[in-house]
């Protein structure tokens, strides 16, 4: 017997001279695009058509292969077929619910491929009629809200979450969605918390739950009232929200693993294994860059969640197991398209493994350090833009977190410990920092650390102006809760100062080059004024008055750079150019600084001379300032612990517009026909009773 070959909706028996067979399917679909009923021959026609197995690729294909005119024509079939879809949902048979909402993704994705330059409005019409659209969209919504919610397969579920996406992300700018309208009235917001407070339906269905919301929050936010904006702010249910947290968490980690069996991998070839036994003389190149596909979608979940939910602060530290340390096997995922944002949802059994109860042997953590350890590495390369706008929108989340009150506390809190393993990019002129020495502290620690290695690593030809601002600006809000609560913080605080200085010297020594692009006169006045903090405010914070005395030690150590940055920016604010006034303000910020300098190093010197010391130790040097701290003269600045609170809409509309397109666009391609597959679905339902 002659093997039958399947091939685009046709069948052909490989050695046979005759014309290709198509299926029943195809033959159905055929129907459809004819401009008659086609129920007028077959009474039975759309009870018939979704018993059958769909043809993804043939139905979508067959429309966009239609012009305008020619849609036209059959616009009462499709709208018939929109309607006798939404009616399958209702069915008790899941083969036929499973087709019904197959044929919705095809049918929505064909008609949006065919009219991507036309209005909403007219897909609207030709999918289900103006006069029928809002009684057509209210009872899919309540069939999808009721699939969701229900005890069934879960199958079903995923395949109707997978249509809610392919809704959502049908557009780029999903802003012009208008079909989104209907999903605002008919909202399905109550369904997705149920998913993510029930464990079983979280693990099978998390991702995708959590991916869903954070793009509809996005839906036209700053034009009109989002419900999914105003019932997220609201919610306070523990177990819904540490199921977002979960998710969140998981996604991240995932990131990290991958990162961290790629840095391994690399470190341990031949290449690696040969400079470690010869060293880096023959190296002239930086280390090669791994690269791990970032995950923006579930990053703006994450930032969602912070954003607009007090309550959900309250997950960031909830402990868990380390899931880098808990191991469970991992079914090997199906392979997705390339795309530049890894929008596709990690493995379900990964997902399991963070609600594995906690073992005194395994060190915790939380969704909080998980995100520090995920921003530790993608802010490492801010040359590639889909890292560069990952990197931003971490410092977003760490500013909204830092400007917090009950964050702060806990950042800062003694009695929650934790070792934070930051990546550290790599450099020549520093070694790779033990994992097994790092010690357990708070941890605003950690966030400090990755703001002075964002620093110390970033200073290159392109500038990325912004972050060094926002990093700073994190900086300044955590100094200023320490200053208001009183919290004497033990942290190596040299290490900042030192980041903070050398980043003054990068500034001055790249003037004309950064200035062709960039005002450096706001971010050196934001360094300058973290110093003034530390100089004005340093005895309420800092942990010993030892600290207070190594702050006034850099200083004069290091006022060369303080000398300089002066001559710079008065020689500026003299001129009548473009940078007078910003130069000024930096001028007059450096008035304690100055003073300090000019108080301590004549009476340094008079102590070199009267001793007979050619240089002087450090000890010799604090000795001076202590016995000289009485008759320093500074000058009370205003406005130190003062800073303009965050703003989405005013400041970072277009970023979040252009990262929701970005993201609309990878979820919508990782959505393709192999994610759609029946096979697992027909397994489930074989039988129909």
């Amino acid at each position: 017997m002659a093997q039958v070959e399947k091939r685009g909706g046709l069948l052909r028996k490989s050695s046979a001279s005759k014309k290709p067979l198509k299926e029943k399917v195809v033959l159905m679909y055929d129907e459809i695009f004819m401009t008659e009923d086609p129920s007028k021959c077959s009474p039975r026609f759309w009870e018939e058509l979704f018993l059958m197995k769909v043809n993804l690729e043939y139905l979508e294909g067959k429309l966009e292969s239609l012009d305008g005119e020619e849609l036209m024509k059959i616009k009462d079939n499709i709208n018939c077929l929109f309607q006798h879809c939404i009616q399958a949902l209702g069915e008790e048979h899941p083969i036929r619910v499973v087709n019904a909402l197959q044929t919705l993704c095809a049918l929505i994705r064909g008609v949006h491929q065919k009219n991507k330059s036309t209005s909403g409005f007219d897909i609207i019409n030709m999918l289900m009629g103006f006069d029928k659209a809002e009684l057509c969209m209210k009872n899919l919504m309540e069939s999808l809200d009721s699939l969701l919610c229900a005890e069934g397969s879960e199958s079903l579920k995923s395949l109707c979450l997978k249509l809610l996406l392919c809704l959502v992300t049908v557009t780029d700018n999903i802003s012009q969605n208008t079909i989104l309208e209907y999903v605002m009235i008919n909202s399905i917001f109550e369904a997705i918390l149920q998913i993510l407070s029930h464990p079983p339906s979280r693990r099978e269905h998390g991702y995708d739950a959590v991916v869903l919301l954070a793009l509809l929050v996005n839906y036209r936010k700053y034009e009109s009232v989002n419900p999914y904006i105003v019932k997220l702010s609201i919610v306070d249910d523990e177990a819904t929200l540490n199921g977002m947290g979960l998710v969140i968490t998981q996604a991240l980690s995932e990131y990290n693993r991958q990162y961290k069996d790629k840095e391994e991998e690399h470190q341990s070839g031949f290449f690696s294994a040969l400079t470690n036994m010869v060293g880096s003389m023959f190296i002239a190149d930086a280390p090669e860059k791994i690269s791990v596909q970032t995950n923006e979608a579930i990053l703006l979940a994450l930032y969602e969640a912070v954003h607009l939910n007090r309550n959900f602060i309250t997950v960031l530290a909830q402990s868990h197991p380390e899931m880098g340390l808990v191991t469970t096997p991992v079914s090997p995922a199906p392979t997705a398209p390339v795309t530049p944002l890894g929008t596709t949802p990690p493995s379900s059994d990964v997902i399991s493994s963070v609600e594995l109860s906690l073992d005194a042997d395994v060190q915790t953590s939380n969704l909080l350090i998980t995100f520090l350890k995920y921003s530790s590495i993608v802010m490492q390369d801010t040359k590639d833009e889909h890292r560069l706008h990952s990197g931003k929108l971490c410092l977003i989340i760490l500013t909204c977190i830092a400007e917090d009150q009950y964050a702060n506390a806990f950042l800062h809190d003694d009695n929650m410990n934790f070792r934070v393993n930051l990546h550290r990019m790599p450099m020549r002129h520093r070694k790779k920092a033990a994992d097994k020495n790092l010690p357990c502290r708070p941890l605003v620690c950690a966030v400090l650390d990755l703001m002075v290695e964002f620093i110390v690593t970033h200073m290159m030809k392109e500038f990325p102006m912004d972050l060094y601002v926002r990093c700073v600006q994190v900086v300044h809000k955590l100094l200023c809760y320490q200053k208001k609560c009183r919290v004497r913080l033990h942290y190596t605080w040299r290490e900042l100062w030192s980041a903070l200085i050398n980043l003054l010297k990068f500034l001055m020594s790249n003037e004309t080059v950064l200035l062709a692009k960039h005002n450096i006169f706001t971010l050196a006045l934001m360094i300058v004024n973290l110093f003034n903090m530390f100089i004005t405010y340093g005895d309420t914070f800092l942990p010993t008055p030892s600290s207070y005395d190594e702050l006034y030690y850099e200083i004069i150590r290091m006022h060369q750079s303080f000398d300089n940055l002066y001559s710079m920016v008065l020689r500026l604010s003299t001129n009548a150019g473009q940078w007078k006034e910003a130069a000024s303000k930096v001028t007059h910020a450096l008035v304690n600084i100055r003073a300090i300098i000019n108080h301590f190093n004549p009476k340094i010197e008079s102590y070199a001379a009267v001793n007979h010391i050619s240089q002087l130790s450090e000890e010799q040097v604090l000795e001076v300032v202590r016995a000289n701290y009485d008759t320093l003269t500074l000058k009370l600045q205003d406005g130190l612990d003062q800073y303009e609170r965050y703003s989405e809409q005013h400041k970072e509309a277009a970023f979040f517009k252009e990262l929701v397109r970005s993201i609309s666009t990878n979820v919508r391609r990782n959505l393709a026909f192999h994610t759609l597959s029946q096979e697992a679905l027909l397994k489930e339902f074989s039988t129909i009773s």
